[in-house]
């Protein structure tokens, strides 16, 4: 059984193995590593259906009115934080300032700014969950000595650094009496100012709440443990009982979004039960670097959904090379309620074998059904589809042991294998569409520059982003400029082909598409946050089976030049579906309450059904590649009752009492582009049976109504503006910034009243600044009014350009007949509005 996978090997090399032993386990299943530093912007960026799966343990964010960065105040992201249920959130009072490194203005001027922070946060309904960081990075900020080599210069910093300390731990506690608190946050290990510091905290009774600091070296994948076992032993010799840990920023720009990076450094703190932080390089508001657009996932946001997903026990998993730098690395867990053991490993192109031992009989029984999913690289900003199931397979453990062989792996993906019981029935064969990936630096390239981004060679070179082979093909901006691909097409049919691209222009920009040197017509691609932030688009093409040669060039004699300039890193060339359905599994979906496993029966995805009671709760996380209507089909039997349907909050549907018999409920739902939450509750009585749901389609607009902003009422500086590459080659701008200037759409026709989705096509490029690794985005927010009724707000994540145009649906109630939309703004800017699609919920 291999993956699969159509991903050219770089070498051959000898199979390795992975092994699990569900017989030794090592701790709860903590999670700890999901938290973000800054990844929140706004109420509402990233959105609610994107936080609430991730079960956030913790988050950092910066402290009332800090003037850090423009976004991302905790009194305005913590209650969407805490809401989707999330954990613990953190604060660097430091961000107060303007400055990085921050200006220094003495002591007395740093305790008002601490002295702001933690009573405007005293006030709050969180404020026994926040955690208080008095110094970021102090190694590097104020107290640099602390990592001299010399003793004077060391000891004069550790002295005026422990007294500080002291200064503001009182100063925080005399506000909020056991307020908690996070410390030192060095920017690097120091095992001998963690000693002392902890010497003289414990002597004065001000230890840290959390001990803290940050690990953001590619070699720290290798030296962590080590760290992290120093850190104890440094705590048991002084008599201290062990602190709670948080690694509150970690990895490199080469890491983020990359799921094969990004399991190597969970595993290492999942296997020390710490929290950890991913940190800031970048943009605010994207779960740095997990999220998409405004609703959407990338390949890591899927990994971290992983993660959320493991049950039970942590149980020993050892790699083939521990501690190893860019290796293989995994983890596994066991929950013996559910009847699951899962493994989550990834980094490594060798084939490996996971050998599984000691499989309880008394979980599993004598049978176990085995399911492979593969989760791939989509970029930063690119959107990624749920991770794709390559084989299912039913095995008999021998000497409760079981070998899973991979094969055709790829080193920047994750791969996840979960063991349920087989009691009975045959899984479904997944079908695993054929896929190749081309190196833009392997094809013929023409006045372009082969450059090599991100590797974990050392510190400056993991600060570069990631690339697939890590190297894309820059400077593609002459008139000449062309890379050109030798590919083949096993059959004749229709690919999808997904380009992996940056664009820095500011605009949307474009090249000349050719197969075998026919068919010219221009790709699209939208702004990405810089040219080396990897966003995707994909072309359907039509190809015979056979070789061809896809070319994307600046200039083409029959279209022209094209504008912009992009950098091309890879393209995939997968067969297309005709007609496209996922499947996602009830037992392996959120559920709430008290409910039931049963493996009796394998079912078609070979892993059982959830049951469930009234009380009880699943919610699939659905997603969709486009607004659009698709249809959910529900596969259950309900005995005692019936069950309710609900799409992001709203029950849509009611499951038929099926009297104990299998059954398949389809309905045609309106689900807006990315993730979307559908829940299963059984209503009084009812007991209902669960398997899995599915969504089929690909977005159908038959019912959908759009209409274009310019043909709405525009009311004081609200005006229309040309822009081609606006629907129509047209916008409006200037809404907002005055209750006057504001713009209506006065003739939305519902064909009967009940909820609506209104889809709002927008651009925003509200910006304030920049550093050296920030780009200071900002959202901006609109009042959305239905028919002279209460103004709800929408925030409105920034897209990089004014010409690039993303959605934003919300759902409404709309009366029968003509209904009216007003979007307003009176104390601030709104953004440019494209149009809107309307469409009832129930198609």
């Amino acid at each position: 059984m291999g993956t699969a996978l159509a991903v050219p090997q770089t070498a051959a090399a000898a199979t390795q193995t992975f092994t699990v032993d569900l017989g030794t386990t090592t701790g709860t299943v903590l999670r700890g590593s999901n938290g973000a530093l800054y990844g929140q912007s706004d109420d509402g960026v990233p959105s609610d259906n994107l936080l609430a799966p991730l079960k956030l343990t913790t988050g950092s964010q910066k402290p009332p009115n800090g003037a850090q960065h423009p976004n991302g105040d905790i009194l305005e992201v913590a209650p969407s934080f805490f809401r989707n249920g999330g954990g613990t959130m953190y604060t660097n009072i430091q961000d107060m300032y303007s400055n990085w490194p921050y200006q220094n203005l003495g002591l007395s001027d740093y305790l008002t700014k601490v002295d702001s922070a933690v009573n405007a946060i005293k006030g709050t309904s969180y404020a026994d969950k926040v955690v208080f960081v008095p110094f970021n990075e102090p190694d590097g900020i104020w107290y640099t000595g602390i990592k001299s080599g010399d003793a004077t210069v060391y000891q004069n910093a550790l002295n005026k650094f422990n007294s500080d300390w002291s200064t503001v731990y009182d100063r925080i506690r005399s506000i909020i009496p056991g307020a908690k608190i996070g410390g030192p946050n060095t920017a690097a290990w120091n095992s001998k100012f963690f000693g002392d510091f902890l010497t003289y905290a414990k002597s004065r009774n001000q230890l840290p709440d959390v001990f803290t600091w940050h690990e953001l070296g590619p070699g720290s994948l290798a030296s962590y443990r080590g760290h992290y076992a120093t850190y104890r032993s440094l705590e048991s010799a002084r008599g201290i009982s062990p602190i709670t840990v948080n690694i509150d920023e970690y990895a490199n720009r080469r890491d983020l979004s990359v799921p094969g990076q990004m399991v190597q450094w969970a595993t290492m703190f999942e296997d020390t039960k710490v929290y950890a932080q991913q940190p800031y390089w970048d943009a605010a508001g994207n779960m740095d670097g997990n999220t998409a657009l405004t609703n959407s996932p990338n390949g890591t946001w899927w990994f971290w959904r992983w993660y959320a997903g493991m049950t039970g026990q942590t149980v020993k998993a050892t790699p083939p090379q521990p501690n190893v730098q860019d290796t293989l690395q995994g983890m596994a867990s066991l929950d013996t309620g559910r009847k699951q053991a899962q493994v989550v490993l990834g980094g490594s192109a060798t084939d490996t074998d996971v050998v599984i031992n000691n499989i309880p009989s008394s979980t599993f029984g004598s049978k176990v059904e085995v399911t492979v999913q593969a989760l791939d690289w989509a970029g930063y900003d690119g959107v990624s589809a749920p991770p794709q199931t390559i084989s299912r397979a039913a095995f008999t453990p021998s000497s409760g042991s079981v070998t899973v062989p991979l094969t055709g792996l790829n080193r920047m993906s994750a791969y996840r294998i979960t063991v349920t019981p087989n009691g009975g029935g045959t899984a479904a064969t997944p079908t695993v569409p054929q896929s190749t990936s081309y190196e833009a630096e392997n094809g013929t390239i023409t006045s372009g520059t082969i450059t090599t981004e991100g590797n974990g060679a050392n510190y400056n070179e993991s600060q570069k982003y990631a690339a697939s082979g890590t190297k894309d093909v820059t400077g593609l901006s002459a008139a000449t400029s062309k890379v050109a691909l030798a590919v083949s097409a096993p059959s004749s049919g229709t690919y999808n082909l997904r380009i992996f691209y940056g664009n820095q222009t500011g605009t949307p920009a474009q090249q000349a598409l050719r197969i075998d040197g026919a068919s010219p017509k221009f790709v699209t691609y939208p702004s990405t946050l810089n040219s080396q932030y990897r966003s995707t688009v994909t072309v359907p093409v039509t190809l015979s089976a056979g070789s061809h040669t896809i070319s994307l060039a600046k200039s083409d004699a029959t279209l022209g030049t094209g504008v912009g300039d992009v950098t091309l890193d890879k393209i995939d060339l997968t067969a297309a579906q005709s007609n496209p359905e996922t499947l996602y599994e009830a037992t392996f979906a959120d559920t709430s309450g008290t409910p039931g496993w049963s493996y009796g029966d394998v079912g078609e995805a070979g892993t059982g059904a959830v049951v469930l009671d009234s009380g009880d709760s699943t919610t699939f996380d659905a997603y969709a590649p486009s607004n659009g209507y698709y249809t959910v089909k529900t596969a259950y039997a309900s005995s005692g009752g019936t069950a309710a349907l609900a799409l992001n909050g709203a029950t849509v549907a009611t499951l038929a009492n099926s009297s104990g018999a299998a059954a398949t409920a389809s309905n045609r739902l309106y689900l807006v582009a990315g993730i979307n939450r559908i829940k299963v509750s059984p209503n009084t009585g009812a007991t209902v049976t669960l398997r899995n749901l599915k969504v089929a389609g690909s977005g159908d607009t038959t019912g959908v109504t759009k209409i274009e902003a310019e043909s709405g009422t525009l009311a004081g500086a609200a005006r229309i503006q040309s822009n081609v590459w606006g629907s129509g080659d047209k916008n409006v701008g200037y809404i907002g910034n005055g209750s006057a200037n504001t713009l209506t759409f006065g003739n939305i026709s519902a064909p009967a009243a009940g909820r609506y989705a209104v889809v709002i096509h927008y651009a925003n490029n509200d910006r304030s600044g920049t550093d050296s690794y920030n780009t200071n985005i900002k959202s901006r927010t609109a009042q959305l009014t239905v028919n002279g009724g209460a103004p709800a707000t929408s925030t409105f994540r920034n897209t990089y350009g004014w010409s690039d145009f993303w959605s934003l649906g919300t759902t409404v109630n709309l009366n029968a007949g003509t209904n009216t939309l007003k979007i307003s703004n009176s104390s601030a800017y709104a953004p440019d509005i494209d149009y809107i699609e309307v469409a009832r919920v129930n198609g």
